[in-house]
């Protein structure tokens, strides 16, 4: 059964979610980088923002690979917006879908590997008084950011019913990932390591 959560708004809802799972996987973030994945997570908790809309008026899921091409014969500007974008859509979608690409042709660590390269070209084209530093951050902490959004994935899976708990547990029994382990002991669905069964 779902539970109902209470939040004043969206973003505080995530803010305080992605504070304790920085926490419980003790990883340092700075405040601006923080504000901005908050940021991210209300944003593509509406689903549509991960599309675009294509030449027919559709809304169509880019290829990253295409994302990257067409910010290499952009403008500056647009060229900033384009690699954004292809930050944003890996991490989230490396986080959030990290089960879906692991069965994937090409698979979790290319939108790791795009999307923290996409930090990083970011970060040398960005204004240094503007989010230069925070792309830096992006860029060098992408794996860890990416076990954050999977833990917060997993957790919202959890209380979504028993259809996501089954979910999770199936990832953790094929991955045997530590994170998505304590979320099944957190939310009383398998025992702690060490304890009789």
């Amino acid at each position: 059964m779902s539970q109902l959560v209470t939040a004043p708004s969206l973003k505080e809802f995530f803010k305080a979610l992605l504070e304790e799972v920085i926490r419980r996987q003790k990883l340092a973030v700075g405040e601006t980088t923080e504000f901005y994945l908050v940021n991210l997570l209300s944003e593509f908790a509406c689903t549509d923002n991960l599309f675009s809309k294509g030449e027919d008026g559709r809304k169509e899921q880019e290829p990253l690979a295409v994302l990257y091409h067409r910010s290499l014969l952009q403008q500056r500007d647009e060229r900033i917006r384009t690699l954004r974008r292809l930050g944003d859509v890996s991490l989230y979608q490396a986080g959030f879908f990290s089960g879906a690409l692991r069965d994937s042709a090409v698979g979790q660590d290319y939108y790791i590997q795009m999307g923290g390269a996409a930090y990083g070209q970011l970060a040398d084209l960005a204004p240094a008084a503007g989010f230069a530093a925070v792309y830096r951050e992006l860029s060098a902490r992408f794996r860890a950011l990416v076990d954050v959004l999977e833990e917060i994935a997993a957790r919202g899976l959890v209380h979504n019913g028993p259809s996501g708990a089954l979910k999770v547990y199936e990832s953790w029994v094929r991955t045997g990932n530590d994170k998505l382990e304590q979320v099944l002991v957190d939310a009383g669905l398998v025992l702690p390591k060490g304890l009789p069964n």
